[in-house]
């Protein structure tokens, strides 16, 4: 039973799960603004929405550490599985912020109601995306908050929140597209250890990941073409100025260009890297 929101508008029931702390109700609320949003019930904007959180709701767990302080473990023993489920947890649970501060930041941009058809789409995916990895870790006895995790996601992001061109070159077209070239390896470690059940959860993730991409590349593409911009140039240059580091191969070529993400795009940018 889907609770009973006061949604005033897009942008507010956006900004609304951005600053929830209860991740039940953000999710929820996601999903239920995305829904009356797509039923065509809600405006785009009110003059009662509320001011955008400067960073998202979080429960008190996990505690947030260096990316270089989360321990690796194999995931040939459970608690190794749950560590991984618990990282992957943390991703989708910035996603479905990420996506919704995209919507929220950028309601008075002059873009198509369906730049936020896409992206409501994607709020909404990673909030289904994020409970199904965290039924998956209360199946194994764990939860999310159990483990630390780190901020780098958000990070990425908030470095980019005066620049729509800039916030799609690196969150849908640098940090999801990631997901492309991991994903597949990590569901064939899963299913070698037996673990089929978790694997079958990283493959519903995969296949709208992809869609994702493609979003993030269509609209990335409409800006460059709106301002007669080259969108593999674009992207390197955006990338330079707004991302530490070289970007890791190995790349799924081939899921990548079925979103529209063409090797011209990051092939250059590997060696790239900043001090």
């Amino acid at each position: 039973m889907t609770p009973a929101f006061k949604i005033i508008s897009l942008r507010g029931g956006a900004t609304d799960a951005i600053a929830s702390a209860d991740l039940d109700r953000k999710t929820a609320l996601a999903q239920e603004t995305a829904t009356r949003w797509f039923e065509r019930r809600l405006s785009l904007r009110s003059p009662l929405d509320p001011p955008l959180p400067e960073r998202p709701g979080r429960p008190e767990k996990p505690e947030l550490v260096p990316p270089t302080a989360v321990e690796r473990r194999s995931l040939h023993t459970v608690k190794g599985r749950i560590a991984l489920l618990h990282a992957i947890a943390h991703i989708e649970l910035n996603a479905v912020d990420l996506a919704l501060d995209i919507v929220a930041r950028y309601a008075s941009e002059p873009v198509p109601h369906s730049f936020f058809d896409g992206w409501m789409q994607v709020a909404f995916e990673e909030a289904k995306h994020f409970r199904l990895v965290r039924d998956r870790l209360r199946s194994l006895g764990a939860d999310y908050g159990d483990l630390p995790a780190h901020d780098g996601l958000w990070q990425a992001a908030h470095s980019t929140r005066n620049d729509l061109t800039a916030r799609l070159a690196v969150v849908p077209l640098i940090l999801e597209a990631r997901g492309l070239d991991v994903t597949p390896s990590l569901q064939a470690r899963m299913r070698e250890t037996g673990d089929l059940e978790s694997a079958a959860v990283l493959d519903v993730i995969y296949n709208d990941e992809k869609g994702h991409v493609a979003i993030g590349a269509k609209w990335f593409r409409f800006l460059c073409a709106r301002e007669k911009k080259d969108p593999a140039a674009t992207f390197r240059q955006l990338v330079r100025a707004n991302f530490r580091g070289p970007l890791k191969p190995p790349f799924n070529d081939l899921a990548r260009a079925e979103a529209g993400l063409t090797p011209s795009f990051y092939r250059s940018l590997t060696s790239v890297s900043h001090s």
